[in-house]
């Protein structure tokens, strides 16, 4: 497969792990979304290789990790080096709903090229401060 779309819902429901990498073909990293309910105490874990990023959807997450707690909310983000211990759990009342990216190996560099070579300018001016033209 070289591509697969997907949303939360449709990968379950209810509480715990979904499980984005078998459902979408994702073979180059680990990801999962989890879903707990509210004031839902997470596990202290480590891994043995595996970095994560955590990503908050809904909700909020406390994170608690080297002496540090921290709340996240939506578009929150935490890394987690792999052998660190730590806990997410639900910080608040309402479901949390996140997604965490596992991986090992590296960062690989810069190797994206443009399809289409009228995209070069504009990819470009993105980001540099400027709003996009309209329509595009």
């Amino acid at each position: 497969m070289t591509h697969g779309f997907g949303t939360i819902d449709e990968l379950g429901d209810g509480y715990g792990f979904r499980k984005v990498r078998q459902a979408l073909g994702v073979e180059a990293f680990g990801v999962n979304v989890i879903v707990m309910p509210g004031g839902y105490t997470g596990f202290h874990h480590y891994h043995d290789e595996q970095d994560e990023l955590y990503f908050v959807h809904a909700g909020t997450a406390k994170v608690e990790v080297e002496g540090e707690e921290r709340l996240l909310g939506p578009g929150g983000m935490v890394h987690v080096s792999s052998t660190t211990p730590r806990r997410v759990s639900n910080g608040g009342d309402e479901d949390l709903v996140m997604l965490v990216v596992g991986a090992k190996g590296g960062y690989v560099g810069r190797d994206g090229h443009m399809v289409d070579e009228a995209d070069v300018e504009r990819r470009a001016s993105f980001g540099s401060g400027a709003p996009p033209s309209p329509g595009h």
